[in-house]
C-alpha cells in the first residue's frame, strides 16, 4: 500500500510520471490518499491548473478504486510528530502516512527532507 501526493496522483493518470515513480506505482498497485486530496483536486480544478475535475474521467473512475483515508482525530495528531513545515494539506497527507504506516510517494521537497515521514 502506497500513499499518494495529490501531484502524484494528477501525474500519474496524465501518464507524466518519472521512470522511479512508474518503478514503485508498478510494484505496489494498492494505493491510498489522504481525504484532504480530494479538496486540492477540487480546488485545483476551480482554479484551471488541472484538467480533470473530481466527476470527470480518467479521475473519476481511479477515484472509485484507491482507497480514501479520512482526516480524523489520530491523523490530526500526528501533525505534532512531523519535523516540517509546510501548508495544511502537505502535513495532512504526511501525517496520514505516519497514522496507517504506509510510505509516501511524493515530489514535494519539504516532505522529502523529512526524517520521519516513511518515503518512497
Amino acid at each position: 500500500m502506497l500513499n499518494l501526493d495529490t501531484h502524484i496522483l494528477i501525474k500519474a493518470l496524465e501518464g507524466n510520471l518519472t521512470p522511479h515513480e512508474r518503478t514503485v506505482l508498478a510494484a505496489d498497485p494498492e494505493w491510498g490518499i489522504s481525504a484532504i486530496v480530494l479538496w486540492e483536486i477540487a480546488k485545483l480544478h476551480q482554479l484551471g491548473r488541472i484538467r480533470h475535475g473530481l466527476d470527470q474521467e480518467p479521475l473519476a473512475s481511479a477515484l472509485d478504486e484507491i482507497l480514501i483515508w479520512p482526516i480524523t482525530r489520530k491523523v490530526c495528531l500526528k501533525l505534532r510528530n512531523l519535523d516540517f513545515q509546510s501548508d495544511p494539506a502537505d502535513e495532512i497527507i504526511a501525517a496520514t502516512s505516519l497514522t496507517y504506516d504506509v510510505p509516501l510517494l511524493t515530489r514535494d521537497s519539504r516532505i522529502r527532507k523529512s526524517k520521519t515521514v516513511k518515503l518512497i
